[in-house]
């Protein structure tokens, strides 16, 4: 699904094609690749926590490198433009560089010119970013230790073009590498950069086999189309079982195609070791401003979105670790202790409660990963207790839960506990339904996400789930579904890219109402039909 923001990305700037080619690299230097992982030239691992900042639009606002690291961010991502926008030359890209270097992040610098090719006018290809990349060189040789180039961002949209990604990525790629480009290279994925086609996904292994340097790392953007826990997991599993890097280049807690699922983008990318970049620091426009981080780029006045970023459970505050170039380094070698056995109560045909006796750490325990005994990931939480949603009827759960820290270690696995899921409730054709309350205030509610999980033995082509809302509750917004109502009854139906569901598999949707002040009633009666 088309990714709706402006969003997303590094920069530089637009000369001319300058420098001979020369023979490639034999090997990486400065930051890059090791199996799955990325790291800093003398071989410390690096994981990517920070955000992007929107510098070809705001070149004049430079004390946002300084506000992003004081929240602790270790990387920023400079949006650049070589042509479709103002260009940055190489003048404003030595700038950027040294203003990274200056606050002590890793530069990820993007040009933006690339956005939505194929479907969006005036767009460039991903050659002519590489020219632009070739046109700034002189600004990036030698910085191979600060600064990860993102050839383009969100190259293509949702139309095919020719070449297709894999070949456009290939091409852009060796180009660089023949004119001398050393550098850790970051490429994003199709579809406005969330590869609801797999084109990246299905072609990665490919694409970093044709690097000289075997040094690109794989970026994904998750918005609307990452709105589940299940999602989530496929994508990072794919990546994780062709042994291939992955960051999340770009996420946020909302957005005009769906609600992503920001809590298990972050607590995955932690339990995973992965990188993650939100979008963004402040700026946004065209019905987004709600990504904005920060209002009007003061770091004084963090949104609702900033704080859960930077602050929140598995945020930028308590997982970010400064590059060893700058000093920084693993200085909390010591595991969590073993949670205890987690037990279980509340128990329904969809859901249960769990709990366990909390760990301990030397420094502090961030959170707990909750995993079926096949190690498929249930849920994260920041507490010794979590509530399950989206489970299958009549189905026994073996789970054991594992704590990490703030440095990313993680603790051994708790002993196995198991229960039963009922039978029935909330069924009405081989699927169910289950809504969970976000957030409320005295005047409204939000109510997501409302979990769909097909039961039956067979895929599924569509579902419906209806809901009663109590009297005098009146919607006011739904995300991820076509909502319609009939008195106080609710009724929710999938969209054209969340109908299919296989065996087992779930989707979601979100709710908005508004109540009577002090009414402290929430919908209830979610039955699911196929």
């Amino acid at each position: 699904m088309r990714s709706l923001i402006t969003a997303l990305t590094c920069f530089l700037v637009f000369l001319g094609l300058s420098a001979a080619p020369v023979a490639p690299a034999n090997a990486a230097v400065g930051i890059h690749v090791s199996g799955t992982k990325i790291v800093e030239a003398n071989g410390q691992e690096f994981v990517m926590r920070g955000t992007s900042h929107a510098h070809t639009w705001y070149a004049t606002q430079t004390k946002a490198f300084a506000d992003i690291k004081s929240l602790k961010a270790n990387t920023v991502r400079v949006v650049l433009s070589g042509g479709r926008w103002t260009p940055n030359s190489v003048s404003d890209v030595a700038n950027v560089v040294s203003l990274c270097k200056q606050n002590k992040l890793i530069c990820v610098l993007e040009n933006h010119d690339t956005t939505g090719y194929g479907e969006q006018s005036g767009a460039y290809t991903l050659d002519q970013a590489a020219n632009y990349w070739i046109s700034v060189k002189s600004a990036l040789v030698g910085q191979e230790d600060y600064v990860i180039v993102n050839i383009g961002n969100e190259p293509i949209g949702n139309n095919a073009v020719t070449p297709g990604w894999a070949a456009a990525t290939t091409a852009a790629i060796q180009k660089l590498r023949s004119n001398g480009f050393q550098h850790a290279l970051m490429v994003d994925a199709p579809n406005w950069g969330q590869d609801w086609q797999f084109g990246m996904r299905d072609n990665a292994r490919a694409v970093f086999d044709s690097d000289p340097n075997k040094n690109t790392i794989f970026s994904i953007h998750m918005y609307g189309v990452f709105d589940t826990a299940a999602e989530i997991n496929a994508y990072m599993d794919a990546f994780k079982t062709a042994g291939l890097p992955l960051v999340v280049g770009e996420f946020g807690f909302n957005h005009s195609d769906g609600n992503p699922d920001e809590d298990t983008i972050m607590a995955q990318s932690v339990s995973r070791g992965l990188g993650y970049l939100g979008w963004s620091w402040s700026g946004n426009g065209g019905g987004v401003e709600y990504l904005d981080q920060v209002t009007n780029f003061d770091v004084t006045q963090l949104t609702d979105w900033g704080r859960r970023l930077f602050n929140g459970a598995n945020g930028i505050a308590a997982t970010s670790k400064q590059a060893s170039i700058y000093g920084g380094g693993t200085t909390d070698p010591t595991s969590p202790s073993t949670p205890g056995t987690p037990s279980a109560s509340g128990i329904t045909s969809s859901g249960a409660n769990l709990s366990w006796t909390a760990s301990t750490d030397n420094v502090g325990v961030t959170g707990y990963d909750v995993y079926t005994s096949t190690g498929t990931s249930l849920g994260s939480t920041a507490t010794n207790s979590i509530t399950l949603t989206g489970l299958s009827p009549a189905t026994t759960y073996q789970v054991y839960v594992k704590a990490r820290d703030a440095a990313g270690n993680q603790s051994a696995a708790s002993p196995t506990a198991s229960f039963t899921t009922l039978s029935g409730g909330g069924t009405g054709g081989g699927c169910t339904a289950a809504g969970t309350v976000q957030s409320q205030w005295s005047t409204g509610y939000v109510v997501q996400p409302v979990t769909v999980t097909n039961t039956s033995t067979s895929t599924k082509s569509s579902w419906t789930v209806t809901f009663t809302l109590p009297a005098g509750h009146t919607l006011t917004g739904s995300w991820n579904a076509a909502v319609t109502v009939s008195g106080q009854t609710v009724t929710a139906k999938n969209l054209s890219y969340n109908g299919t569901l296989a065996p087992n598999a779930g989707t979601s949707f979100g709710v908005q109402a508004s109540r009577p002040s002090g009414n402290t009633s929430v919908p209830s009666g979610y039955t699911c039909a196929n």
